[in-house]
């Protein structure tokens, strides 16, 4: 299935995209895409519906991000090893975290905003993780069973924030409107081999990221099966997975994002994002 959430922001209404790419809408069945309606027995009950029972959406409603304010936004750092290369730091030995804020958390062509007196804002295309089922202690090889399904995510990153300010990365990552997710959460049955996807990124009409999930240092499973050793992992939470080379930091000059920039991304399976950035105002 591809979950959808549409609507205004704060008052979205949960749906599905149907065969012929239509969104239909669910929300008599569920009340919004989050925690435990994204449970394995919740989503069984949801693909069971046929969708064309469903009311048709019309026109061209706003796309909010596909999953519900999360209670975790977890990333993986430097996840991608030419990545890793372009920002001058080592291959990691294990799995780098750090948290995104989730009231950063936006629609996939929502407006990003530039924070108030930012120099070096940067775009990440990522694959993102949805968790269906608590986990706790998951082994590697279950690690997949806890997986609700996949989005894609910008994972939007002020440089100076994030390096020059010493502390956590998290200073520059959760800035608001920092994590456009979306604009489908696609379930596991439809993405396939999640380590073979493809992934772009455009800024103003030109490529400047090229991947593919198969090159990830560690894979969604031992993601999964990795934090869970060290918190809970609860239904609805997200955990984005790294970014390809290609990164304004890692360009020679660096480039970053000004107003009126617009990115488009995808993953695929997983559709495509725009957003145009702006300034912050108050």
């Amino acid at each position: 299935m591809k979950l959808v959430r549409f609507g205004v922001p704060g008052s979205e209404k949960p749906g599905l995209i149907d065969a012929d790419g239509k969104i239909r809408d669910l929300s008599a069945h569920v009340a919004d895409w989050k925690g435990d309606a994204l449970s394995p027995q919740s989503l069984a009950r949801i693909a069971a519906l046929a969708p064309a029972s469903l009311p048709e959406v019309t026109g061209n409603p706003r796309l909010g991000s596909c999953v519900a304010q999360p209670g975790n936004f977890i990333a993986v750092g430097l996840n991608y090893a030419d990545h890793a290369a372009e920002s001058n730091m080592p291959i990691p030995q294990e799995p780098v975290l750090f948290n995104k804020a989730p009231s950063c958390v936006v629609g996939p062509n929502d407006d990003v905003v530039i924070p108030r007196g930012s120099e070096k804002t940067d775009w990440e295309v990522e694959l993102a993780i949805v968790i269906g089922s608590r986990a706790s202690y998951v082994e590697e090889k279950d690690a997949l069973s806890y997986v609700a399904g996949y989005a894609v995510c910008n994972d939007v990153s002020e440089r100076a924030y994030q390096i020059e300010r010493s502390g956590q990365w998290m200073k520059g990552k959760g800035c608001p409107t920092f994590g456009p997710l979306g604009p489908w959460l696609v379930t596991p049955d439809e993405v396939g081999d999640v380590q073979n996807l493809s992934m772009w990124l455009d800024v103003d009409g030109e490529r400047v990221q090229t991947g593919s999930t198969k090159t990830m240092i560690f894979g969604v499973a031992h993601i999964v099966h990795y934090i869970s050793q060290f918190l809970i992992l609860e239904p609805g939470d997200v955990i984005t997975t790294g970014t390809p080379p290609g990164v304004g930091m890692g360009m020679k000059p660096p480039r970053y994002l000004k107003p009126g920039n617009v990115m488009t991304l995808g993953i695929e399976k997983l559709g495509d994002q725009r957003q145009t950035t702006v300034a912050w105002s108050a």
